[in-house]
């Protein structure tokens, strides 16, 4: 049997494949320590990568609102400043008012949960009055627990740590210069991304076009293009109804003068990010918030919560966020429970958006496929 000169290529492309599979299988556990070591080195360029995404979606909606006669050569400088310092008012505004009131919320706490939980005793103390073993059941619950003892050991233990941690200046010295170095690096990478991205974009494609074959260069750049699209308009979606979703509550909850407005709606605006079940774990720490204070208000808390998300979901977010990931129901559910189970809360902002574009794919294929036939 007669071999030409392309058989006999895609013999020893095969073979040396073979190879380098067997090879790496042998050597599992160093691959391993190799891709972990790569993935430390280019940390940083990841870091920025992902800032620099995070930052396109203001910095390119301030961009496209600016006059183009007037601020031509600056558009591109104009529109990051901005989204920088948007950004920056978001964490201050974040950091000087919700963060005290955090404080002042555990400190609160550590007298109304005690008294909380008398008010309960007594409350079933009276409820089961003739019953003298559940009454005598729940006393001994009580007395098991020293609740200022409890604070003054997590008090303890928040002060002992960062003893431990500030005892080793050496070490702590290393570890905060490394993350300042870090975060520095990436910061950099991404201000550079942002201002030359169309220069960037255009020295990869010409790279792929040198060395991949034109067709495949074409398709994977319009899978590129379709997830930016997808990201961008998930991100600004879930933002832009997080912030009203958090600015009803807080408005909602301080006309209705119930506690921790403010801690409630901005607790709320950061676990509706989290699509799906991120607003219900915010209505859990409200529910046990508005509970120590007051039962009653609980109550009325919940009701709220209730007639507010009915509000959001079905007027604001189809509106705000529409079909812009183009993911049906049931698929939204398997991305946020996949993704939380594999990487936690950023695993359900990514696999929304990441199953979207696979969804669309699929669905072009399949398609396609069935035209052919």
């Amino acid at each position: 049997m007669d071999i030409n000169r392309e058989t006999m290529k895609k013999i020893m492309l095969l073979i040396l494949y073979t190879v380098i599979v067997l090879a790496l299988a042998m050597q599992f556990e160093r691959v391993l320590v190799f891709i972990g070591w790569i993935i430390r080195l280019v940390f940083p360029f990841l870091c920025g990568s992902a800032i620099a995404f995070i930052l396109n979606v203001p910095m390119r909606f301030v961009e496209t609102r600016l006059p183009e006669k007037r601020v031509r050569k600056h558009r591109r400088v104009i529109s990051l400043t901005v989204a920088l310092l948007f950004v920056i008012l978001i964490l201050g505004i974040v950091f000087f008012l919700v963060v005290p009131q955090i404080t002042d919320t555990l400190v609160s706490l550590k007298d109304l949960i005690p008294q909380f939980f008398m008010n309960v005793q007594v409350m079933l103390e009276k409820k089961f009055g003739e019953y003298p073993e559940i009454v005598e059941y729940i006393n001994n619950i009580n007395l098991q627990i020293d609740w200022k003892d409890t604070f003054e050991k997590i008090a303890g233990f928040v002060t002992t740590g960062a003893g431990t941690v500030l005892s080793s200046t050496l070490t702590a010295a290393m570890s905060i210069a490394s993350g300042i170095a870090t975060f520095g690096i990436a910061f950099i990478f991404a201000i550079y991304i942002l201002l030359q991205k169309e220069n960037l974009a255009r020295q990869f494609k010409k790279l792929f076009y040198a060395y991949f074959p034109e067709r495949a260069v074409n398709e994977f750049i319009r899978i590129c293009r379709m997830a930016e699209q997808t990201f961008s308009k998930f991100l600004a979606g879930q933002c832009t109804e997080a912030v009203i979703l958090g600015t009803m509550f807080f408005i909602t909850l301080s006309l209705l003068r119930l506690p921790y407005s403010l801690l409630i709606g901005v607790l709320i605006a950061f676990t509706a990010l989290i699509p799906i079940f991120g607003a219900f774990i915010g209505c859990a720490i409200g529910i046990f918030l508005t509970l120590v204070v007051n039962p009653v208000q609980a109550v009325w808390f919940t009701i709220v919560f209730f007639v507010l998300q009915q509000i959001e979901g079905n007027l604001i977010y189809p509106h705000v966020v529409g079909n812009s990931v183009g993911l049906p129901s049931i698929w939204v559910l398997a991305a946020v429970s996949i993704g939380g189970s594999m990487m936690g809360v950023v695993g359900m902002l990514i696999f929304i958006p990441l199953c979207s574009v696979v969804y669309a794919l699929v669905r072009e294929d399949v398609n396609r496929r069935l035209k052919r036939r």
